[in-house]
Formats: C-alpha cells, sequence, structure tokens
C-alpha cells in the first residue's frame, strides 16, 4: 500500500503541474516581464515535452527498470520544479518547464505498469480506480492549488510557490520510494528504438503545437504545414516499427497491441472521455471568469463538485455486480454528456444556481469515472506482462492527446458561439460534448465486446507467460 501511495502522489505532482500555473499568469507576466509568446510557452511547454516523450519514457521502464525510471524522473521533476520556481526570466522558466515534462514523462507511465504487473483481480481495479481518479481530477486540483498558493502571497512573486511546492513533496516521494517500490518485472530487459522515438516525438509535437498555439494566433499558415509532418511522421514511425519488429528487435512501441480485443477502440474511447472533460472544464473556465465574474480561484473550487464525484465513483465502482461493472464504461459517457449538457442548459436560465449545478457536476464527474476505470482495468486484462509499457504509453498519450486536442476543439465551438462569453455559448458546447460523447460510449461497447475474430485469436493475459 505505502508503495501504492507514493506513485499515486507522483502522478498527482505531474498532473497538477499541467496546470497549476495557468491561474498564476499576471502574477508570472509580472515579475518575468514576460512577452505574450513566453507566456504562452510557459504554459503550454510542460504538456508539450510530456505528450511527445511519454510513450519513450514508458520503454524506458522496460530498458532502465521501473522503479530506477520512477525515480529518476520523480528526482528530475523535483530539480526542474526546483529551477523553475527560481527561474530569474522567461527563457530559463521555459527551458525548466521543458524539462519538468520531459521527466514527468519517464516517471508517469511506470505507475500504471507497475500496478499492471504488481496487482490483480479487485486489488487492480481498486488502485486502477485511485489512479484514474488522480489522472482526470489533477487537472481541477492544480487549477485549485495554483490559487491556493497564488492567493496566499508567500513571496513577492506570487507564482513561484506554485512551483516551489514541489521541491519539498518531491524530496519526501524520493526518501519513501527508496524501499518499497515493488519490482514490477514485465520480462526481459529491452533496448530503446531511437530512430522510432525521435520520430513519434515529431510527430506528437507537430499535433501537440498547432492544437495548442493555433486558435490564438488565428489559425497561422504554419498550421497545415504541422499537419502534414505530424501525418508523414506518423506513416514512416509505423514503418519503422515494423521493420524493426521483423527484424528482432525491440519497437519503441509494439504496435500489435493494437490488434488485440478491445485495444484500438478502448484507446479511442480513453481520449475522446478526456477530450471532453478537458474541453469542458476550460470552456465552463472562461465562462465563469469571464462571462459571470469569477475570479480564478473561485472558478477552479467550482470543479472540486466534479472532482468529488469523479473520486466517489472512482473508489466504489468495484462494489458493483460484474454485470453492472461491463456497463459502466458505456453507461457513462451518455451520463457525463447528459450532465454537462444540463448544466448548460441550467446556466443560460439564471447565472450559476449553486443548489443545480453542484449535482449535475457532481454527476457529470461519476459518469466520466464510470467511462474511464473500470475501461482500464479491463484493457490491462488484455495484454501480456510484457506489453505493460505499450499499454501504459498509449493510455496516456491518448489521455494527453485528448487533453490537447479537446480544448483546441471545444474553446473554438465555444468562442465560434460567442466571444463575448454568454451563456449560449455554453449551452452550444455542451450540446458538442454531449454529441461527441455518444460515439464514446459505442467505442467502448466495442471495446467490452470485441468482434468475434479478433477474440478467437487472442489469448488470455493470464495464461500468458
Amino acid at each position: 500500500m505505502r508503495s501504492l501511495v507514493v506513485l499515486l502522489a507522483g502522478q498527482a505532482m505531474a498532473v497538477m503541474d499541467a496546470s497549476i500555473l495557468a491561474v498564476a499568469a499576471p502574477s508570472l507576466r509580472a515579475d518575468l516581464q514576460a512577452s505574450d509568446a513566453q507566456l504562452q510557452l510557459v504554459l503550454a511547454m510542460y504538456t508539450m515535452a510530456f505528450a511527445a516523450l511519454v510513450v519513450t519514457g514508458a520503454r524506458l521502464g522496460d530498458v532502465l527498470g521501473r522503479p530506477r525510471a520512477f525515480r529518476l524522473g520523480l528526482a528530475g521533476f523535483t530539480a526542474a520544479s526546483l529551477a523553475g520556481g527560481l527561474a530569474p526570466t522567461p527563457t530559463t522558466l521555459i527551458a525548466a518547464r521543458a524539462v519538468q515534462g520531459a521527466a514527468a514523462a519517464l516517471m508517469t507511465p511506470q505507475v500504471l505498469s507497475i500496478i499492471q504487473l504488481e496487482f490483480e483481480g479487485e486489488t487492480r481495479a481498486r488502485a486502477i480506480g485511485a489512479y484514474s481518479m488522480i489522472l482526470a481530477a489533477g487537472v481541477a486540483a492544480g487549477q485549485i492549488a495554483g490559487g491556493v498558493l497564488v492567493s496566499a502571497d508567500l513571496l513577492p512573486a506570487a507564482w513561484r510557490p506554485a512551483l516551489l511546492v514541489n521541491a519539498p513533496v518531491g524530496a519526501v516521494l524520493l526518501f519513501a520510494s527508496r524501499r518499497g517500490l515493488p519490482f514490477a518485472s514485465g520480462g526481459a530487459r529491452r533496448r530503446l528504438d531511437p530512430a522510432g522515438a525521435a520520430l513519434l516525438a515529431v510527430a506528437l509535437l507537430a499535433i501537440v503545437l498547432p492544437a495548442t498555439f493555433g486558435r490564438d494566433n488565428g489559425w497561422p499558415a504554419w498550421v497545415w504545414p504541422c499537419v502534414g509532418l505530424a501525418a508523414l511522421a506518423l506513416a514512416a514511425f509505423v514503418a519503422i516499427e515494423q521493420r524493426v519488429r521483423a527484424r528482432g528487435r525491440d519497437p519503441l512501441l509494439d504496435l500489435s497491441i493494437l490488434g488485440l480485443p478491445g485495444i484500438a477502440p478502448g484507446v479511442t474511447a480513453v481520449a475522446l472521455v478526456m477530450g471532453c472533460y478537458s474541453g469542458f472544464l476550460v470552456s465552463l473556465t472562461i465562462h465563469l471568469q469571464d462571462g459571470l465574474g469569477f475570479s480564478p480561484l473561485h472558478a477552479g473550487v467550482v470543479f472540486a463538485t466534479y472532482a468529488c464525484g469523479f473520486a466517489t465513483a472512482s473508489l466504489t465502482w468495484t462494489r458493483a455486480s460484474r454485470a453492472a461493472q461491463e456497463r459502466l464504461p458505456v453507461i457513462g459517457p451518455l451520463a457525463m454528456g447528459s450532465a454537462l449538457l444540463a448544466v448548460g442548459l441550467v446556466a443560460e436560465h439564471g447565472g450559476w444556481p449553486v443548489a443545480a449545478t453542484a449535482p449535475l457536476l457532481f454527476a457529470g464527474g461519476a459518469g466520466h469515472a464510470c467511462a474511464f476505470s473500470p475501461l482500464a482495468n479491463r484493457l490491462t486484462t488484455v495484454v501480456r506482462p510484457d506489453q505493460a509499457a505499450d499499454l501504459s504509453g498509449l493510455v496516456i498519450t491518448a489521455g494527453l492527446g485528448g487533453n490537447v486536442l479537446g480544448v483546441a476543439a471545444f474553446t473554438g465551438v465555444y468562442f465560434g458561439a460567442a466571444p463575448d462569453g454568454s451563456a449560449h455559448a455554453l449551452v452550444i458546447t455542451t450540446a458538442a460534448l454531449a454529441a461527441t460523447l455518444v460515439p464514446t460510449a459505442a467505442f467502448a461497447f466495442r471495446a467490452l465486446h470485441p468482434r468475434r475474430e479478433e477474440t478467437d485469436r487472442w489469448v488470455p493475459s493470464e495464461s500468458r507467460s
């Protein structure tokens, strides 16, 4: 249990830091005299480095050993957080955020891999429930924590504690991780495929870069070459990985995992549900701050109800019957979509009545958890132990990619509907979210009920060595 606490605490730090500086942007700009472009890079560089390198980080768990990779990532994350919190210039801070994201990409994939390899049955399901709770609720928690730390005025530059807080927490976790982390052996150690790592990093960066900066810059001409580069790099990555595997060497990502029953539709469902969550979080935050005049901290606290719903469902879904657990990943997206649409409709008819919106946000969070946790648990039963890193990298990449693309897509819908932040824009956005969550439920159904020909080729992971 102590090892799980250490793993999940490291995961929580990494997830929260994707959003913890968002509410500190005015203080950061004033203290470092940062330009608009520099401020954008400070806020986005962490996610870009994280997304580009997470599959490579997952494979490095096989190369270095998962506990060692986790500790190295945690040490790098802690050091980069300290350097960022003490950064004297915007350029230094941008570099520290890039290192921080790269370290998170090494640390976090080991968490799901170790859970998959070291826990079984009901214990694994509960561990994945706690893992998914942190994965989803951490973004909102980062906004809340950032708001609290900035509002406390602990230092003359109010943004610095938002990064410096990771230093003592990381040091404690490093000490605790020296003993107690499970070995988590998934087979023989592997070698890293540098060509595959470089190509995949280029492809993911070419996707994340325009999705992050495109809308704020009016979708400039460079966006479309990035899209083309991403397609070419992905095609080259697939070709190289197939060639590496054919020669008997270790690919960066075992692409055959996508042919296992339910993996491809399951990962797609993960990307869609996380994209809808992030798109809703950012769109609602904009509405609360620009439309209703909420402070950043107040807007962040609103999501505490959503996080409570997610936490409650994540930690209790294992108590449902087996038949109910099979249905939750399908029911969850539909419940989430209905709740989010109801939030938009309520907001359109009278500001922000907490008595009405709080239960709906709780229901939305619970639906989100039901859409994610049972599905993630199901996917871990399909792969072999030596494919744990492949599944971990896929799931985290799907979540990160969904987050970035969801924010770009749904904030685009929001501003397209009403740039002034009116409640009507929120209704249009939540309607788009609800519509997207319908095919998400269909993908989840396909993941739970794969085609017969796929099942006939599959041997359950428990019977494979």
